[in-house]
C-alpha cells in the first residue's frame, strides 16, 4: 500500500484549498447571503441565519434565507433592531425542516436584545475573562442564547454545544465565516477577538466523507472529539489555518472523485 508524506498531503491540499476558496464559490453557498450586504451587523445576521439553517440542499437552504430576509424587509439589522408586533406577524409559518416560526421568533427576540447592548454579535462568543478556546466560546454562548425566562424548550435543539457532544458544523462553519480572512475574501473576517488558528474545522457529510478517506479522522462518532480529531491533523499542515482545508475537503467530496487517489490516502496518516 502507498503512503502518502505530509508534506505530500499538504501540498495536495493546498491545492484543493485554493481551487475552492474562491470568489466563484459564494453564489451556490450559503455564504451568498451574507455577501449581500455591506454593514457590519447585517452581515452578521443574515451569515448567522445562513449557518443555523445550513442543512440539506444548499439551493433549498439558500431560498429559506432569502426568505426570511425578505420578511425582514431586506434589512435585518433594522428589522431586529425596530421592528413592530404587526412586523413580527411576517414570521409566522416559516419553517425549514425543523426549525420553525417559534424558533425564527426567539431568535429575533435575542438578536434584539443583544444588540440593544452590544455593536457586534462577536461579544456573545467571549465570555467574560476573554477568549480561552472555541469550545469554551461556544459553550457560553449556548448558555448566553437561552439566559431568559421566555426561551422555548423546543429551540435549543438548534444551537449545539461541545458541553452536548456535538461536533457543532453550523457553529462552527459561522465562526469560520466571521473570523477567517485571507486575500480571497470569502470569509469576512471581520471579527478580531478569535484567532483564526484557533478555529475548529466543521463537519459536515461531505467533510466527513474525504477526511476519512485522508485517514484524516478515524473516531467512529461524529461529535466534539471528532472535529477537535480533524482540526488537530489539519493544524499538521497548516497550524496558522487550518479550517482553511474545509474548503479542499468539502469541494473534493461534493466535485470530484477521489477514488483515483485512495491508494495512497487509504495509507496516509498523520
Amino acid at each position: 500500500m502507498h503512503t502518502l508524506t505530509v508534506p505530500e498531503l499538504r501540498k495536495y491540499l493546498d491545492g484543493k484549498a485554493a481551487q475552492y476558496n474562491k470568489a466563484s464559490f459564494i453564489k451556490k453557498d450559503p455564504i451568498s447571503i451574507p455577501h449581500r450586504f455591506k454593514e457590519k451587523a447585517d452581515i452578521e445576521i443574515a451569515a448567522f441565519f445562513a449557518a443555523i439553517l445550513a442543512w440539506g440542499h444548499r439551493t433549498t437552504i439558500i431560498a429559506k434565507c432569502e426568505d426570511i430576509i425578505a420578511r425582514m424587509g431586506g434589512e435585518p439589522y433594522n428589522f431586529v433592531m425596530n421592528h413592530t408586533d404587526e412586523d413580527l406577524k411576517k414570521m409566522e409559518g416559516f419553517k425549514h425542516r425543523t426549525f420553525n416560526d417559534t424558533d425564527l421568533l426567539y431568535f429575533i427576540d435575542f438578536l434584539h436584545r443583544h444588540y440593544s447592548e452590544h455593536d457586534s454579535l462577536e461579544s456573545a462568543f467571549i465570555p467574560n475573562g476573554g477568549f480561552v478556546s472555541v469550545e469554551e466560546s461556544l459553550n457560553h454562548f449556548h448558555n448566553y442564547f437561552f439566559n431568559h425566562e421566555n426561551a422555548p424548550k423546543r429551540t435549543r435543539k438548534h444551537i449545539a454545544s461541545p458541553a452536548k457532544k456535538s461536533a457543532c458544523k453550523r457553529l462552527n462553519m459561522f465562526l469560520r465565516w466571521m473570523v477567517r480572512k485571507d486575500k480571497n475574501n470569502v470569509d469576512f473576517g471581520i471579527w478580531k477577538q478569535i484567532p483564526m488558528s484557533e478555529l475548529i474545522c466543521p463537519i459536515d457529510l461531505h467533510v466527513e466523507r474525504a477526511a476519512r478517506k485522508m485517514m484524516l479522522i478515524t473516531r467512529k462518532p461524529v461529535d466534539w472529539g471528532t472535529a477537535l480529531e480533524l482540526t488537530e491533523n489539519l493544524k499538521e499542515l497548516d497550524k496558522n489555518d487550518p479550517v482553511k482545508y474545509d474548503f479542499a475537503l468539502f469541494g473534493l467530496s461534493i466535485g470530484e472523485d477521489i477514488t483515483s487517489f485512495s491508494a495512497k490516502l487509504e495509507g496516509t496518516q498523520l
